[in-house]
């Protein structure tokens, strides 16, 4: 019997540690670094500048030595004859006596190497100045997703914290009420309240089991929204350490006194990024009207023999051939290509102009909207604040009426509604003030 409690110990002991190393302590810097790492959106980002990379490389790879191996054997099995006039080699024959004439051997092989390099091409020569440009807007990309990333993790989280707050105040409440539901119980078993107390009092603990089940849930949905925007398993549980939700209010009037600044929000930089990537795109094909300038070098043996079996042993009778030259390519028509292409690009850059003053415009918006919002959630948690007070002074004096005998039950009720709708009003005004925070946050660019 020893032995198998012992055991029992055992295994509870173990598997409550267990489940303790996979509870994961998260601090709003712990998500956003765990974000940067697992969230999906992110790896994807971060993957297409490694992707840029690779093209960057593969376009200009067209500057470099290229080198070429061929092996060819050829069976004519029908070769092919030519027609000449026979009357050229043999006097008695007529002239004009056309007949045909091969000369060419039943089987053939070569092999070669050839190289080349390009000396001067207007596309290329291009592509090797944008090159960082277009790496900066695969990294710029990347940021704008890490701003989003990171501003919905900042709201998952402070709403989580505001939840958690809430709920607590729930079952606190709760628990008061139904100690509240026994003492008149007893007090109307004794002779001292009527039932009309106790059921109005039952209504309550009903309704506040009610809201706590269903805050109780929401939580839930809460916590998994936050795993899901940081990339964590869902079946993680999950402990926050950022829980002062007030300080928030500090932060955001100091916040209130911060000029904007464009160069600091990544939609900016994208739309600046996108417009030298466009006057790239002119210059390049404006410089396709330029000729092309290259070398190339071929050195190969063959041999041909009228019997298969003579192709590889007599190796000594493959004759050498070598071939080096320069090449010029003149492009001289193409069917209005050019020129369509350059408008496109003059199109592209008018576009690329507007999205940055669109951007700017944006920003400004933003800024401006949010300051608002965010002044006036202030002022809203500093009223819902004093409400939530004085609920709580008026709930203390009605509890200590009734206790002392000249108070009744139906203010204590009452007093305690108010207080849970001051704070739910509270904590709603404190929601939106974290939100404000983060749009003017995220419109300042200082969601890093």
């Amino acid at each position: 019997m020893r032995r198998i409690y012992f055991t029992f110990v055992s295994l509870f002991f173990i598997a409550s540690v267990t489940n303790a190393q996979d509870v994961q302590r998260l601090s709003m810097k712990d998500c956003m670094d765990y974000a940067l790492k697992h969230n999906y959106s992110i790896k994807n980002a971060q993957l297409d500048v490694l992707i840029q990379h690779i093209q960057n490389n593969e376009t200009l790879s067209a500057s470099y030595p290229h080198i070429n191996g061929k092996v060819e054997f050829d069976d004519f099995d029908i070769p092919q004859k030519s027609f000449f006039d026979a009357s050229n080699f043999d006097k008695s024959l007529p002239k004009g006596s056309i007949g045909p004439v091969s000369f060419t051997v039943p089987f053939s092989t070569s092999v070669g190497i050839t190289t080349s390099q390009l000396l001067f091409d207007g596309a290329v020569f291009v592509a090797w100045k944008a090159r960082n440009t277009v790496m900066e807007l695969a990294k710029q990309t990347g940021a704008v997703t890490e701003e989003n990333v990171r501003y919905n993790v900042y709201k998952a989280y402070n709403s989580l914290v505001i939840a958690y707050r809430q709920y607590e105040i729930i079952k606190s409440s709760l628990a008061y009420a139904r100690s509240l539901e026994h003492d008149l119980e007893v007090t109307r078993r004794n002779g001292f309240a009527e039932q009309i107390e106790v059921d109005r009092t039952s209504v309550q603990v009903n309704n506040l089991a009610t809201d706590s089940i269903r805050i109780g849930n929401l939580l839930k949905v809460s916590e998994n929204l936050l795993k899901y925007q940081i990339g964590m398993n869902m079946s993680t549980d999950i402990i926050l350490t950022d829980t002062n939700v007030e300080q928030h209010k500090l932060d955001a009037m100091d916040m209130l006194t911060l000029e904007s600044n464009y160069e600091r929000v990544p939609e900016y930089n994208l739309a600046h990024t996108s417009l030298l990537l466009n006057e790239f795109n002119l210059t390049r094909y404006k410089l396709t009207a330029l000729p092309s300038l290259s070398t190339f070098w071929a050195y190969g043996y063959n041999y041909g023999s009228d019997h298969l079996r003579y192709m590889f042993n007599k190796l000594n009778k493959y004759e050498p051939s070598s071939t080096i030259g320069i090449q010029l390519n003149m492009p001289i028509y193409n069917g209005s290509l050019r020129t369509n292409q350059v408008h496109e690009t003059q199109l592209n850059i008018e576009k690329s102009k507007n999205n940055i003053e669109l951007a700017k415009q944006t920003i400004d918006f933003q800024v401006v909207t949010s300051r608002t919002n965010l002044k006036n959630a202030i002022l809203q948690v500093q009223s819902q604040k004093r409400n939530m007070e004085l609920s709580n002074r008026v709930l203390d004096l009605a509890q200590k009426k009734y206790k002392g005998g000249v108070g009744s039950n139906l203010e204590v009720t009452q007093a305690q509604t108010d207080v849970l709708r001051s704070q739910t009003n509270y904590f709603s005004a404190l929601l939106d003030l974290i939100n404000g925070e983060a749009d003017l946050k995220k419109a300042l660019g200082l969601l890093k």
